[in-house]
């Protein structure tokens, strides 16, 4: 099993890149944040730890519902800083409309048969 501290080197990498990228090229940056890395990694690591099929299915299932919940943030986030909104606030709404949109997930779901 990969060391913890490998696994938190190379994570913290994608988000350096990803950063770098975003402050030269604000859209290539957004279209590569976008991309699921961290979900595929997650998914690789998760594999090599517990080969397990039936686990991996509702790992990334579930992966994908909780996916939605954060879309409206990028959303909100924008339209809070051209309306005048700081950064800071406009990002601390964005987290605090996906955190009540996620707990919305976790209690609705499972009522459609989802598996959270």
């Amino acid at each position: 099993m990969m060391p913890l501290a490998i696994k938190a080197v190379l994570s913290g990498l994608l988000i350096a890149l990803i950063a770098e990228i975003g402050r030269k090229l604000p859209a290539v940056g957004a279209l590569v944040a976008s991309l699921p890395l961290v979900s595929v990694l997650g998914m690789i690591l998760l594999w090599n730890a517990r080969p397990d099929a039936e686990n991996m299915a509702i790992h990334a299932e579930a992966t994908f519902w909780y996916v939605l919940p954060s879309l409206p943030m990028f959303l909100l986030i924008p339209r809070l800083l051209r309306a005048g909104l700081p950064f800071w606030a406009a990002l601390a709404a964005g987290c605090v409309l996906t955190v009540a949109l996620y707990l919305a997930m976790m209690q609705v779901g499972p009522r459609f048969g989802l598996r959270l």
